[in-house]
């Protein structure tokens, strides 16, 4: 049996060593009452909306209906009756044709509710997705057709729009001594491509008015290796630019830069040789002229052709013609007919 002392210590220890804290209850901020009266309270509408034992207390729904009725008391009679003939859209009807109007017409639709993004504001409604029932075409078939509308509507312009343009057309005429320039412009029938705002422009130096031998041979040397000497022609190009309008005024005034320094320009550079290094011209072989098919010749040809006939007829009368198929028949060894072996004995792996 323990001391007193002992059980003193052995409770000391059961005891917690931090002392609970106390339960803080939390503070109400009293509402104002109303003090001490001897009158009953009443509800907030006033002494129309007072609460009575036998009257129901009044809605903003009762409230809204009733205003109506009041405004159209106050409207004419006439337009009432011609709104009530009318009906909803406006259509003469009378009462038994309601009972032919189906529900879903009076049904009112409801908005979208959802929320439209920032890529769609200000856009048409689509209206809602239809029901897919797993019936429709691939994105193959739908691509195929997009083809065929399109051939159809090229179809469509050359039996109609085709046979017009006959009044538009002109009646080819040479380039004068005033446009020696030929513009070349590059289409895809309506097809976005790099290569249509590429301007071509090709032409003469001898061609250019006002132009001397020395000007001309300048104007040559300054081209460089856009210079044809085959042919005399300077061909030049530019899309650097992204219309044909502005690579066309590229040209231009290229052109008339070349030009002016060619004709003002101190230097005529007679000192610098031309340098056609750039050109390789392709070797053109002629026809041999002993090929050629001349009256003389053709009645040759036929001599020789009809002696050759001739002289196979006449072989062919004296026997002196070799026939190789008769001399194969006849030359070779006639193959002998081989005797069929009848099989003696059973089958293999059977007894005898």
């Amino acid at each position: 049996m323990a001391s007193i002392s002992r059980c003193y210590v052995l409770l000391s220890r059961r005891c917690p060593l931090r002392p609970p804290s106390p339960y803080v209850a939390p503070k109400y901020t009293p509402q104002w009452q109303r003090p001490f009266s001897t009158t009953p309270s009443r509800a907030a509408g006033g002494s129309e909306d007072a609460f009575t034992p036998g009257k129901p207390p009044q809605t903003e729904g009762a409230a809204a209906l009733r205003s109506l009725v009041e405004d159209l008391k106050a409207l004419d009679p006439d337009v009432i009756e011609d709104a009530i003939r009318k009906g909803r859209d406006g259509i003469a009807w009378t009462n038994t044709d309601t009972n032919e109007i189906d529900n879903d017409e009076w049904a009112i639709q409801e908005e979208d509710t959802r929320r439209v993004g920032f890529w769609g504001e200000g856009e048409e409604s689509l209206g809602k997705d239809e029901d897919y029932y797993g019936d429709d075409l691939t994105s193959l078939g739908h691509g195929e057709l997009e083809q065929h509308r399109e051939l159809r509507e090229y179809a469509r312009l050359i039996a109609w729009e085709l046979p017009l343009l006959h009044q538009l057309a002109r009646p080819f005429e040479l380039p004068t001594a005033a446009t020696p320039f030929r513009f070349r412009y590059t289409s895809y029938l309506s097809e976005s491509h790099p290569a249509i705002n590429k301007v071509v422009v090709e032409f003469s130096p001898s061609d250019m008015p006002n132009l001397s031998p020395a000007q001309r041979a300048k104007l040559i040397k300054l081209a460089g290796v856009r210079y044809n000497p085959s042919s005399d022609i300077i061909k030049m190009s530019c899309e650097q630019f992204d219309t044909q309008a502005q690579n066309k005024r590229f040209l231009g005034e290229t052109i008339a830069a070349l030009l002016k320094e060619a004709e003002h320009g101190k230097d005529l550079f007679e000192d610098v040789p031309f340098d056609f290094r750039h050109h390789k011209p392709k070797v053109r072989h002629e026809f041999p002229k002993e090929w050629i098919l001349t009256e003389e010749r053709k009645k040759y040809l036929e001599e020789k052709r009809a002696q050759t006939l001739q002289l196979e007829e006449r072989k062919a009368n004296n026997e002196g013609l070799v026939d190789g198929k008769l001399i194969v028949e006849t030359s070779l060894p006639a193959r002998m007919p081989e005797p069929d072996m009848a099989m003696v004995g059973g089958p293999r792996g059977g007894r005898l």
